[in-house]
């Protein structure tokens, strides 16, 4: 069979329609399943027939893979995140990097404003109270009005944007990064500024080194008691240590995170706290952003043993 197809390394569980594309072009060896013995086994017998890796941005390709793979030719990347490879190290080894932009920025925009509402609302606590069968012995508190609140995103790419114009139907919006945007929105240079004037603050920066621990204590602290995080970007971008502490401390009101430093991993007091409302990175997930990602990953790979330009490469 190798000799008919190349080999693809499948580093992580992909949508069906795109592991059955994936088998049509390759030669399929499910790295996530193998053990750490078969993968050792695999490697020094078959790792110069490896052409391919298909994986998570949430995974990447891990640099010690990347170093073993000496006719690795692309990493397609199922999603916009590429914080988990190396660039550089691809670049000087040939290696194409490959990701799913545009495809999935109206989901992820939307599931940050469903966050944004269900956090001032209080819908998903509410949800609880009636299931739990709370409601007659009581009424929920009082929750946030979403209109009129003051959003402040950071990261005004395409998904920061496309957050920006649904949250602006609700009140002004504000925007930080590392250089202004042509956009209707006032930029704010200075983080802790932006911080300072939301109340409702938005992260959908990129993951790289610059943005690692870029929501830190000071940050939050400018936040404010009375301000909440929301974060659909990753979660590398957060302190989350210090997140945990100024939401024990009530030095922010709330937060909503779909994504997390450990991925699947939550931190016990995340899930411990009333004030955080907690989704397992979804914000793409519909079935409508997944069949696209696995059409634009499927036609990078075909574009690649083609020889051909590949629709959407970073690298």
């Amino acid at each position: 069979m190798s000799a008919l197809r190349p080999l693809a390394l499948q580093l992580c569980p992909l949508s069906p329609a795109l592991e059955q594309g994936l088998a049509e072009l390759f030669e399929v060896a499910r790295w996530f399943e193998l053990s750490a013995e078969r993968q050792a086994q695999l490697l020094p017998a078959r790792a110069s027939e490896v052409r391919a890796v298909a994986t998570g941005g949430h995974i990447g390709c891990p640099p010690e893979l990347l170093e073993q793979l000496p006719e690795l030719g692309i990493i397609a990347i199922n999603g916009v995140g590429y914080d988990k490879v190396d660039l550089a190290e691809a670049r000087a080894r040939g290696v194409r990097v490959t990701i799913t932009p545009d495809v999935l920025t109206a989901d992820v925009a939307d599931l940050a404003v469903g966050l944004v509402i269900d956090l001032l609302r209080g819908i998903t606590p509410g949800d609880r109270h009636v299931r739990d069968g709370l409601w007659p012995a009581g009424e929920r508190p009082l929750m946030r009005r979403v209109t009129g609140r003051r959003f402040g995103v950071v990261g005004l790419g395409r998904i920061g944007r496309a957050i920006a114009d649904r949250l602006a139907v609700f009140g002004p919006v504000r925007y930080h990064g590392p250089s202004p945007k042509d956009a209707p929105f006032p930029y704010e240079p200075d983080l802790l500024a932006l911080a300072a004037w939301s109340e409702v603050l938005v992260i959908a920066c990129k993951a790289n080194a610059a943005t690692r621990g870029l929501i830190d204590g000071s940050a939050l602290a400018a936040l404010g008691p009375q301000g909440s995080l929301v974060n659909v970007a990753r979660g590398s971008v957060v302190d989350e240590p210090a997140l945990i502490a100024a939401l024990a401390e009530g030095a922010i009101a709330s937060a909503a995170l779909d994504v997390f430093a450990d991925e699947p991993r939550v931190p016990q007091a995340l899930i411990d706290s009333d004030r955080v409302l907690l989704t397992p990175h979804i914000a793409s997930a519909t079935a409508e952003c997944r069949g696209a990602m696995a059409e634009l990953v499927l036609a990078n790979l075909r574009a690649f043993l083609a020889g051909e330009p590949l629709p959407s490469a970073v690298a």
